[in-house]
């Protein structure tokens, strides 16, 4: 808490109440993570799961470092994760109620424990969101990969004249329009497609939807057409009904259809969040992949997290650059 007081103020003066409170892996605990979203605070591991004599601990500390008011909740997403949270903590009722939270002044829906298991808000991308946000007016932002369209409601808040957020679960788009509701988003600019997010990609850059293995599914029809600035934030690794996502192997399946339905000098923001990849190694297949598909990439520069994601090599797992082409 010492170290994070500069940036919990700075983050507090610019209208922010949700921010990674412990990083385990480089703060001494790896597997442990503790993040606050306004009234709720939420833990986690990744790794074995706290006995209760420790999950007790760790709130109790909690209350003392934090000095505020707060519902708790713990996570275990290990491997046992298949199993019931409930299992390994249950928390207070009050921590298991809908709140809201909020960054940049704009307002998000968070829950301790829902349907999936991601937080509803990832607060590593917060600058992401920010840059976003402060460069989108007039732009046109397609936003893939959207989930409950953090991204999406930073770009319409920060003026852009249209925004598209397109992901393949129904639920977090309706999170999504809900956080839209909260921040007074006119639904007008702000569209919601509910589909495979290659499928539309691809069909946006004016090439085949690329079924695989020859599987054929209805799906949404959409004629090419480009935007200004687009926003691909793919998971690690996703089977979808037409296509697969593995960010390791092939980034160039996802990254040439998002150049290619982007602008004549407008924008590419790419992430990457598989700490394994090496961000130059990365960065070098997003250049040549770019130039292979004719829209070589005139400039790249890196997005920073906030200081409460630090790394022991200042090269943090989630790396997001800015591409312009």
């Amino acid at each position: 808490m010492e170290r994070r007081t500069p940036l919990i103020a700075r983050l507090a003066a610019e209208g922010t109440d949700c921010y990674r409170v412990f990083h385990g892996i480089t703060e001494g605990l790896p597997g442990l993570t503790v993040d606050r979203y306004g009234g709720l605070v939420l833990a986690q591991t990744f790794r074995e799961p706290l006995v209760p004599a420790e999950t007790e601990a760790l709130e109790a500390a909690l209350r003392a470092a934090l000095g505020m008011p707060f519902a708790f909740a713990y996570n275990h997403r290990g491997k046992k994760a298949a199993e019931p949270f409930e299992k390994w903590h249950r928390p207070s009722p009050e921590a298991l109620v809908e709140f809201v939270c909020s960054e940049g002044g704009l307002k998000y829906c968070i829950r301790a424990r829902h349907r999936g298991i991601d937080p509803w808000l990832f607060l590593d991308l917060r600058a992401g969101r920010r840059y976003v946000r402060s460069s989108a007016k007039g732009l046109s932002v397609l936003n893939l990969f959207s989930y409950t369209c953090g991204v999406g409601v930073c770009a319409a808040a920060g003026g852009a004249s249209e925004v598209w957020n397109v992901d393949f679960a129904a639920s977090s788009l309706e999170v999504g329009e809900r956080n839209a509701a909260l921040n007074g988003i006119p639904a007008g600019k702000f569209r919601q497609v509910n589909e495979d997010c290659v499928t539309v990609l691809r069909q946006l850059a004016g090439l085949s939807s690329g079924g695989r293995y020859g599987q054929k599914r209805r799906y949404q029809r959409f004629e090419p057409r480009s935007f200004d600035l687009v926003f691909l934030d793919p998971p690690a690794w996703a089977k979808g009904p037409l296509a697969s996502v593995d960010l390791v192997r092939d980034y160039p399946s996802l990254f040439k259809p998002a150049v290619m339905a982007a602008k004549p000098g407008g924008r590419v923001i790419a992430a990457n969040n598989v700490g394994s990849v090496d961000y130059d190694g990365w960065t070098e297949v997003l250049r040549r992949c770019a130039a292979k598909a004719g829209r070589p990439i005139r400039d790249l520069r890196p997005i920073e997290p906030d200081g409460d994601f630090p790394s022991f090599d200042g090269k943090p797992p989630l790396k997001l650059v800015i591409c312009e082409v």
